[in-house]
């Protein structure tokens, strides 16, 4: 018996002093939900102790006090009609206290009013996409390991497989709403310091929200078993103040700009493989693997396959597009223009393959805009300044099949290209200026818009409307033969532009640009059986916004 003590004691002493270094109980977090689910949680938990010495209090009084070396000859009863009772009633009264302050933290929880900003949080296989509705800010966050780690080839990192590419950042001491969807199969957005885990579901849009209470880095994981790489989903979250917060959204908007750059600007065949490898590594290399072997039958081979080897246009329109019914996903809402170049670059490139064929990024962005696949890729980057030019760089072949020198652009029959500018009489420069070769007939005009609004509509509204266009009714209306779609534009315009108050409809007046916006609006006029005609200009959207 003195053995069995001694044992006890040890280890509630080891218990003891497990909880209080805070190794296996709840993390008490760094918002106030946080805060008040550990104390609802230790309140539980002081609960659960308290009952549990009661009841094995009398269970061992019993065995000790009743065995048969001191009572012999056992009492004979049948029942206690009040213990009976007693012991139905008191585990209610404890529920129904302990639902009080549970409620409590419920209804906080869910309470997303008064927000200072709004993150719209989507799950891919196998990354997040981050969407910061106020300030105009989107990217896909990968899991960013080297492969070199993961196949035991070089010594795990500090953070191995819990770190990122491009973190979520955000700003302490504001009240952030969390919209969380998901793009393809069921996903789970938690981060335990900050007491959020909501489902990512498609079709649906669930809500959460924090408050940061000080600066730092907290980590996160899907914790939803979502596929093969369902443990190469990490999350993680940058805590700073409202002058980082605003620092790191201009850094980023400078990136888009610079982007635009990079994507009219003619690249090499090096800088393109060097991007898309890149690229490669972070988004392809799970299902194709490193040396492009892939995993057949689900994860076909690069090296040497029809698609890397043969026509340039059939493997634009697979990583474009994807391929229903199989693994591979469609990236054109995905990767920006220069990534998608690269990669297909790179793919056509490495493994072996070495087909000498190149994409430019301005090819993407015109397939992009709407034009077809045969005139995309006979786009050709505008010209570069004479300083930019190289006579020594190798020619390579171009995605239309003749030779393209980067350094030296020559003329073909794209649809837009480059031509000098007159100087004006102050001695300003020359400028490049893209103009069209031949007139644009309003069908053609109508049609490209139509493409450019559903990568909008895509990206932005088939979370909540579907992209059947039905909706998710009450709380999501459907566009299709709706009277916003098919009535008066004036209305359609106000309704995109400044929202619904009271519903979920946002205004995207400072979310989109006036060409977005018209396009979106076109689209969803002609989308889903709608056939309008109408076309909505750039220049109508501006009037409507009162410039």
């Amino acid at each position: 018996m003195y053995r069995i003590q001694s044992t006890l004691i040890a280890l509630l002493i080891a218990s003891g002093t497990a909880i209080a270094g805070s190794s296996i109980n709840l993390t008490q977090g760094v918002s106030p939900i946080s805060h008040d689910v550990y104390e609802l949680h230790m309140l539980m938990f002081w609960v659960c102790v308290a009952i549990g010495v009661i009841v094995f209090g009398a269970m061992f009084y019993s065995i000790l006090n009743h065995r048969r070396s001191k009572h012999p000859i056992p009492k004979r009863f049948h029942s206690h009609f009040t213990l009976e009772i007693a012991w139905t009633i008191v585990p209610v009264v404890i529920l129904v206290i302990l639902a009080i302050p549970a409620t409590k933290v419920l209804f906080k929880m869910n309470d997303e009013r008064a927000s200072d900003m709004t993150i719209k949080i989507t799950g891919y296989q196998w990354k997040w996409h981050y969407e910061y509705l106020e300030d105009g800010v989107s990217f896909f966050s990968d899991l960013s390991t080297p492969q070199v780690e993961m196949h035991n080839h070089a010594p795990k990192g500090q953070h191995y497989l819990r770190e990122v590419d491009h973190p979520m950042v955000v700003p302490i001491h504001k009240k952030i709403r969390l919209l969380i969807t998901s793009n393809d199969v069921n996903h789970a957005w938690w981060v335990p310091d900050l007491a959020v885990k909501r489902d990512a579901i498609g079709g649906f849009i669930n809500e959460a929200w924090t408050i940061i209470d000080k600066p730092g880095v907290y980590y996160g994981q899907c914790a939803e078993l979502c596929g093969v790489n369902h443990a190469f989903m990490p999350i993680v979250v940058i805590a700073t103040t409202e002058e980082g917060y605003q620092d790191w959204v201009a850094h980023q908007k400078g990136e888009i700009t610079q982007g635009d750059a990079d994507t009219t600007r003619a690249w090499t065949l090096q800088e393109l493989m060097t991007k898309g490898e890149g690229v490669y590594s972070h988004i392809c290399v799970a299902c194709h693997q490193p040396g492009g072997v892939g995993m057949p039958p689900t994860f076909p081979a690069l090296k040497g396959s029809p698609i890397a080897t043969g026509p340039i246009s059939d493997h634009v329109n697979i990583v474009f597009n994807g391929k229903a019914g199989t693994a591979m996903q469609a990236f054109k809402g995905q990767l920006s223009d220069v990534e998608l170049a690269g990669v297909l670059t790179y793919e056509r490139n490495a493994f072996g393959n070495n087909t000498g064929t190149l994409v430019q990024p301005i090819q993407i962005q015109a397939l992009r805009s709407g034009k077809t696949m045969e005139a995309a890729l006979a786009t050709e980057p505008l010209k570069e300044s004479a300083k930019g030019a190289s006579a020594n760089t190798a020619p390579t072949k171009s995605a239309a099949g003749h030779e393209a020198n980067p350094g030296s652009v020559k003329s073909t029959t794209s649809t837009t290209h480059a031509v000098p500018t007159i100087a004006a009489s102050s001695g300003a420069t020359t400028a490049e200026v893209a103009i069209p070769s031949a007139p644009v007939s309003p069908a053609d005009s109508l049609k490209e818009a139509i493409a450019r609004g559903e990568t909008v509509y895509s990206n932005i509204c088939a979370a909540c409307h579907q992209p059947t266009g039905l909706g998710m009714p009450p709380t999501f209306p459907a566009l299709k033969d709706s009277p916003i779609t098919i009535g008066p534009v004036k209305d359609h315009l106000d309704r995109v532009l400044n929202g619904k108050p009271g519903t979920a409809m946002q205004a995207f007046k400072e979310q989109l640009t006036d060409q977005q916006l018209a396009d979106v609006i076109t689209y969803e006029r002609n989308a889903f059986g709608n056939h309008t005609g109408i076309l909505v200009t750039p220049e109508e959207v501006k009037a409507a916004r009162g410039k």
